[in-house]
């Protein structure tokens, strides 16, 4: 894949090559912070640097902003909560712009339901929020990093109200193959890796995904779920793992 955006991008021709960086942009709309932007890429991962020039967004953040906007254009009069947001580009925008936008993180050792810092301590797997609290529930890669995913899944198809939706990105590496459990906890708390040990960060990832997320959604929730694609390099959508995810709660 990596070999695959640097023959592209060198046949794209906006591309400076300075010590073995390359260098990438193009004009365009972000959708993320609805501007006119420039966004650039100083690595061919376009994933990790392909950023717009005014708000910092990267391509998948981009991706879920249009996917919100289609499917749910009428999003500023929503309830929507996220969680752990990422403090650019699309979660900025929600924020910003929603009036029932509310969100947390995962602090480990603080009582959930807490306020920490100004924002509400949750875990996904065991969420105080009650029943159809949101119509939309928005997470950002975070779901390859948790430990029990058939709880979380279950935990925010309950707080979604019917005909609300969980709104999501998550990088779906095995592609067609099996999605693979990668880690799991031990007994007093530290990591168990299943396979070698891989961290996005900070963040152990748990699961290497696969398109299979739809069904093992569907058994931990009994919700369906679509996933949303596209490329559009005038919106700065262009990378890999770009899906969204929309698991949706029938009325």
């Amino acid at each position: 894949m990596l070999r695959l955006f640097k023959r592209r991008i060198k046949a794209d021709t906006p591309l400076v090559k300075d010590e073995d960086v390359y260098v990438y942009q193009n004009k365009g709309y972000c959708p993320a912070c609805d501007s006119a932007v420039v966004f650039r890429a100083k690595d061919p991962w376009l994933r990790d640097h392909y950023r717009c020039s005014k708000c910092s967004s990267w391509p998948r953040e981009r991706a879920l902003a249009v996917a919100i906007e289609k499917y749910y254009p009428d999003w500023k009069q929503l309830l929507v909560h996220e969680s752990s947001p990422c403090d650019r580009g699309t979660s900025v925008k929600l924020k910003m712009n929603c009036l029932g936008y509310s969100c947390s993180e995962y602090v480990p050792a603080t009582p959930l339901g807490d306020v920490v810092n100004g924002i509400r301590n949750e875990s996904l797997e065991n969420i105080t929020y009650t029943d159809s609290s949101f119509d939309l529930f928005i997470t950002q890669d975070v779901m390859e990093h948790v430990f029990n995913p058939e709880k979380a899944f279950r935990e925010i198809a309950r707080v979604i109200k019917k005909g609300g939706a969980h709104i999501f990105t998550v990088p779906l590496v095995n592609k067609e193959k099996p999605s693979e459990r990668w880690a799991g906890p031990n007994t007093d708390g530290s990591i168990n890796f299943l396979k070698s040990p891989e961290y996005h960060g900070p963040f152990p990832v748990t699961m290497h995904w696969g398109y299979d997320i739809c069904d093992f959604i569907y058994r931990a929730s009994g919700l369906y779920t679509t996933i949303f694609l596209m490329e559009n390099p005038k919106l700065g959508i262009e990378a890999e793992y770009l899906e969204v995810l929309i698991t949706r709660k029938p009325f």
